[in-house]
């Protein structure tokens, strides 16, 4: 069995044969819709931002660069898109429905565990009420890092910004999403 190629050598036959392009496809469909469902679109909206994005990355397949990761290109590009269609629809998404993504918080490494802080008993809607309840480019950030499990130079790649700001941006996402969950959490009787 011949090993898989990889995204740079796919891009490299795409190029010269279209047909290609559907291995690329493939390989990204699935991570690319939960990851855009994390981010707040429901199963239909999903659908369209990944097929829009898909086309965006196949019309602009000649500007790639690739020095970069193509993970983070295509990442990009979806989140770009989702961002479109969240404006145009004028929703605030609500990300994090499923109860897999909220058990993947445990997931986030901090010396005061957020976990823990927020009690093991708290209602998981006060969890995903405190993530959608934070700033966009820090929820973002967070299900990129935490869900998406992305390094913060692939990060900076999506989002465009600094490695040392997406630091800052984790950081600070991870201390609004504690001073949420502790404001929201209900005293236990």
């Amino acid at each position: 069995m011949e090993p898989a190629k990889t995204d740079q050598e796919l891009v490299a036959l795409v190029l010269k044969n279209r047909d290609e392009y559907r291995v690329l496809v493939e390989r990204y469909e699935v991570p690319l819709r939960r990851y855009v469902g994390r981010l707040g679109a429901d199963d239909e909206l999903a659908k369209d931002i990944l097929q829009e994005s898909f086309i965006k990355a196949y019309l602009n397949l000649n500007d790639y660069d690739t020095a970069l990761s193509f993970s983070a290109w295509m990442y990009r590009i979806a989140h770009n898109e989702a961002m479109s269609q969240f404006r145009k629809a004028r929703v605030r998404p609500s990300p994090l429905k499923r109860e897999e993504d909220l058990m993947l918080f445990e997931m986030i490494p901090d010396p005061l565990d957020i976990v823990m802080e927020a009690d093991a008993a708290m209602d998981r809607g006060v969890l995903r009420d405190a993530i959608a309840g934070l700033e966009s480019r820090y929820r973002d950030i967070l299900v990129l890092r935490f869900f998406e499990e992305k390094s913060y130079n692939e990060i900076s790649d999506i989002l465009r910004m600094p490695e040392g700001t997406v630091a800052t941006h984790i950081n600070r996402a991870k201390q609004k999403l504690r001073e949420l969950m502790k404001g929201r959490a209900e005293p236990r009787e």
